[in-house]
């Protein structure tokens, strides 16, 4: 006696993954994440492994879980995975202050974001 199953947000040819609370403002998240949509599974995660950015490597660590729950949860072949989608959410936001000249304070805001990425399965063009 529980509640009836929850009818699946996503298309049979998708999987996604969610990447809560990184710490790093969601502006500069977006330009990671701009990086690999409408992307291949596999050319994203090799731009991500080259790339300069700190976050890149969370971003790399959620699109191989998206991946992988692709390949586990949905059973969709990895080889014609591309990156349907990525958007970037705000998170919360730690505010603190830093003490300036002439006894003044001055705001520092700490922002987090949130990750969410989906993959598609599209078929193999000959």
């Amino acid at each position: 006696m529980g509640k009836p199953a929850r009818a699946r947000a996503l298309k049979e040819n998708e999987a996604k993954a969610v990447a809560r609370m990184l710490r790093v403002s969601p502006r500069k998240l977006d330009l990671v994440a701009g990086l690999i949509r409408g992307k291949k599974a596999a050319s994203a995660l090799a731009n991500l492994q080259f790339s300069q950015k700190r976050i890149a490597k969370d971003v790399k660590k959620c699109l191989e879980s998206a991946i992988a729950n692709a390949e586990n949860n949905h059973d969709l072949d990895v080889d014609d995975l591309m990156v349907a989608e990525a958007h970037v959410g705000k998170a919360l936001v730690i505010k603190r202050f830093v003490s300036r000249g002439r006894g003044r304070m001055a705001p520092v805001r700490k922002r987090f974001a949130n990750l969410t990425i989906v993959v598609r399965e599209v078929e193999g063009k000959a």
